[in-house]
C-alpha cells in the first residue's frame, strides 16, 4: 500500500474510498443515536444539529459509494465500530474524534485523486470536507474547545 506521500494506484485508491466510506457509515450510525440521546439543557442545540449531520454524512455516502463504482470498485457495506457512553461528552468527543481522522484522509484524498488526474473526485471530496471542517467546528464549540489542527500545512489539500 502506498503512503500518504506516494502516488497510489485506481486500486488503492477504491480501498481507501470504501475505508472513508466505512467512517461515513460509522458517523451516519453515531450522529442518528447520539442526537437521540443526548441529555440535558446544554446539549439541545448539538443534539439538533448532528441530526442535521447524520442527512449530510448520508449525502457523502453517496457520493463516495457512486465514486468508488466509478473507478470500477464496489462499494463497502459495514460500518467503521460506533462508541456509545453514557455520558455526553464523552459521545462528543468520539464525534470530534472521528472527525479529526476524516479530515486528515480527506485533505490526503484530494491529492491522492489529483495525482490520478480524477480532477472531479477531487472536487467532491474537497465539497465533503469543507462539512466535515463545519462538523469538527460545531462539535469542538460543543465541548468548549479550540477547533484542532489535525494536519500539518503540507498535508492539506
Amino acid at each position: 500500500m502506498a503512503d500518504k506521500h506516494s502516488k497510489v494506484t485506481r486500486e488503492e485508491l477504491v480501498k481507501l474510498l470504501n475505508e472513508d466510506l466505512e467512517r461515513e457509515y460509522q458517523a451516519i450510525i453515531s450522529y442518528v443515536v447520539y442526537s437521540q440521546v443526548l441529555k440535558g439543557a446544554e446539549y439541545m442545540a448539538i443534539a439538533d444539529e448532528l441530526a442535521v449531520h447524520a442527512t449530510e454524512e448520508l449525502q457523502h455516502a453517496i457520493t463516495l459509494a457512486n465514486q468508488i463504482d466509478y473507478l470500477g470498485g464496489m462499494p463497502a457495506t459495514k460500518p467503521k465500530p460506533v462508541k456509545t457512553s453514557e455520558k455526553a461528552t464523552d459521545m462528543l468527543q468520539f464525534d470530534l474524534d472521528n472527525e479529526n481522522e476524516t479530515i486528515r484522509n480527506y485533505r490526503v484524498r484530494v491529492r491522492q485523486c489529483e495525482e490520478l488526474e480524477e480532477y472531479a473526485l477531487a472536487e467532491q471530496i474537497r465539497d465533503i470536507l469543507v462539512q466535515e471542517q463545519d462538523h469538527q467546528i460545531a462539535l469542538a464549540t460543543a465541548l468548549g474547545k479550540d477547533v484542532p489542527d489535525v494536519t500539518k500545512p503540507d498535508e492539506r489539500a
